[in-house]
């Protein structure tokens, strides 16, 4: 299991049980603000279909499974807070950072 940047007896519970998020290593463990948050059909019932990443990802970066792992989404919420609003959102939704919270993603 790769260290988090945070202590384990430092996390607090902020978000009620939801099951388990992706989150690219970038986010869970480099210290990167997660960017771009998606929402997408849970693969079983541990699974809330919470996806995490930083956008400095490329292709071959996610094509590889070692960058990313399953984290609680509560942990997550520790590392930062600035999701936690968003977090009821419907299987479907899509956030991006606009530099001041997250605002639901729209394509150019």
């Amino acid at each position: 299991m790769k260290p988090l940047p945070i202590a384990i007896e430092d996390i607090k519970e902020l978000i009620p049980e939801m099951g388990f998020g992706i989150a690219t290593d970038y986010v869970s463990h480099g210290g990167y603000k997660i960017m771009f948050m998606y929402r997408e059909k849970p693969m079983d019932g541990m699974d809330s279909g919470w996806r995490f990443l930083s956008g400095e990802e490329d292709d071959e970066y996610m094509d590889n499974p070692r960058n990313s792992g399953l984290y609680d989404v509560n942990t997550l919420a520790n590392l930062d807070p600035t999701i936690i609003p968003h977090l009821e959102a419907p299987v479907g939704s899509e956030f991006e950072w606009d530099g001041e919270g997250f605002v639901a993603y729209q394509e150019d």
